[in-house]
């Protein structure tokens, strides 16, 4: 009989979540180990090796944790739902227009719900991943917030995980920073972890081509968006492009036009298949529109609440009001401009370290 329970990890064969299922092992959960297979990149027409989370590497390397232990490792094979709803959704949001986030959607709609599905007939009370990042329950609501580590922490990618996922959820390495992890691994001896690189792409696009997997995705596409104009905000005509799903809000490399001076994307004009050019300035804005809402910490707002929002990853995030105009959209009013505001993309909004809940960006605009 364990000590705590019995508790199923998500394990990518990574040095994150490998600690993770090491430090509850040692806890006292009973550990069983799953590796979701969500993507076959051979079959997709790139020319990079497989790596990453759905690579036999990775799926070895797991394993040989779970064997090291002695606890059970199963593979997950979720590559049919994780096509058609994270990879049609990738496609469907470029053809119209906007720049979505995968990952996120991958956490939210297909990772946790396929783990909580596995962990209910395996009797798992738990579910594990090695996200930076922290779970409290307070005034009866489970509440994301920043992990210790400021540089790893991994919130932002979580805010669209319901409140009964979470409630059955445990993150063990919010509490740590990185170097924690990489030294607890060198004093157990799996020395392969700590020297083996970490990869940051899509897991389905491990090239970083997206224009490529687009193609391939979708042949015939290159032909039916291709002569479009770039164009200024007043609809100047300054030249040709290969066709609007090629680009994103805030481009300026790769643009295939020469203006004399660095021009970036400020808006992708799908009706019309036009790209929008400006200056860098020309990239602010004042508020934008999220739908499409998780609510963490607060279930609804009742009233304006000043908080710091982040429109992508790696954005430090910008002081702003937020507004829930309805059940299913926000308005944000930053106190300063914002460069590059995406629609597609996530927007979390943060009140201190916890997570107040988040969205999808619908529309960007100036005051």
């Amino acid at each position: 009989m364990s000590k705590h329970g019995r508790i199923l990890v998500a394990m990518s064969g990574g040095i994150d979540s490998s600690l993770a299922a090491v430090m509850l092992h040692e806890e006292g959960y009973e550990v069983i180990g799953m590796t979701m297979k969500t993507w076959d990149y051979a079959g997709s027409g790139g020319t990079k090796k497989e790596t990453g989370c759905c690579s036999l590497d990775s799926i070895n390397d797991a394993r040989s944790i779970a064997v090291q232990l002695g606890f059970p490792h199963y593979i997950l094979d979720i590559r049919t739902e994780f096509g058609d709803y994270v990879i049609d959704h990738f496609t469907g949001e470029y053809l119209e227009g906007r720049t979505p986030n995968p990952c996120v959607l991958c956490n939210t709609h297909i990772k946790w719900d396929a783990l909580l599905r596995r962990a209910d007939r395996l009797d798992c009370q738990y579910i594990a991943t090695g996200h930076y990042a922290n779970i409290r329950h307070e005034n009866e609501r489970y509440v994301i917030s920043k992990g210790k580590d400021a540089w790893k922490d991994q919130s932002y990618v979580l805010w669209g995980v319901s409140q009964e996922s979470l409630s059955r959820t445990k993150l063990p390495l919010g509490h740590l920073h990185k170097s924690d992890i990489r030294e607890m691994a060198k004093e157990r001896g799996f020395i392969d972890l700590v020297n083996k690189s970490e990869s940051y792409e899509i897991c389905f696009v491990p090239d970083n081509d997206y224009r490529g997997f687009l193609k391939r995705r979708l042949p015939g596409l290159e032909r039916e968006v291709a002569g479009g104009n770039f164009v200024l905000e007043d609809g100047t005509v300054l030249g040709k492009h290969e066709g609007y799903p090629f680009y994103t809000v805030g481009q300026r490399k790769g643009l295939g036009i020469a203006l004399g001076k660095p021009a970036f994307v400020t808006e992708i004009r799908k009706e019309t298949n036009e790209v929008v050019l400006g200056d860098l300035p020309d990239l602010l804005r004042n508020g934008m529109y999220v739908s499409k809402l998780n609510m963490q910490k607060y279930a609804a707002l009742d009233q304006p609440l000043e908080t710091v929002t982040k429109v992508r990853y790696k954005h430090e995030g910008t002081s702003a009001i937020i507004t829930q105009e309805e059940p299913d959209r926000m308005r944000v009013d930053f106190h300063d401009g914002v460069n590059g505001i995406a629609p597609g993309q996530a927007a979390v909004f943060y009140e201190g370290d916890d997570v107040v809940g988040g969205g999808w960006i619908m529309k960007s605009f100036r005051q």
